[in-house]
């Protein structure tokens, strides 16, 4: 199957502790977005082997959320794809630059940050940051 496959998912909640004491504040990501540079797609953050394209990169009320390709065109691609869609990966985590910060308590507040990448994970640092396929029709599901 040489189809790309379509995932989507928040990669980020605003408001909600990682497993690293960091939080992120909504808007967070509001000017690195408006900058217009590609975030990239990686699988485990390794910037070697880009692994697809995020076709949509927003922050909503929830959080960042992401829709995109993993592209079969690779090796890794088709790793991963096929990971995904047996349920073995579905992890998403974000790599990126702290702009402005502060703490509080033990907590990391990220009220600004350079987002670079997006990647598929085994073990996200925030545990709800997951990724679905992104269906456009029912036809080719299971019954």
């Amino acid at each position: 199957m040489s189809e790309d496959l379509k995932i989507e998912g928040y990669a980020s909640l605003f408001w909600t502790r990682d497993l690293n004491d960091d939080v992120t504040a909504a808007g967070a990501f509001a000017e690195s977005l408006a900058a217009g540079t590609p975030v990239k797609m990686l699988h485990q953050h390794d910037e070697a082997e880009p692994i697809g394209v995020w076709d949509e990169v927003i922050e909503d009320a929830k959080g960042l959320f992401v829709r995109g390709r993993i592209l079969r065109t690779t090796p890794r691609g088709r790793l991963v794809a096929a990971l995904v869609e047996a349920g073995a990966l579905d992890g998403l985590s974000i790599g990126f630059r702290q702009v402005k910060a502060r703490t509080q308590g033990r907590l990391r507040v990220l009220s600004r940050v350079e987002l670079w990448e997006v990647s598929i994970v085994t073990f996200p640092m925030l545990p709800q940051a997951r990724l679905n396929l992104a269906r456009l029709s029912l036809s080719s599901g299971s019954a």
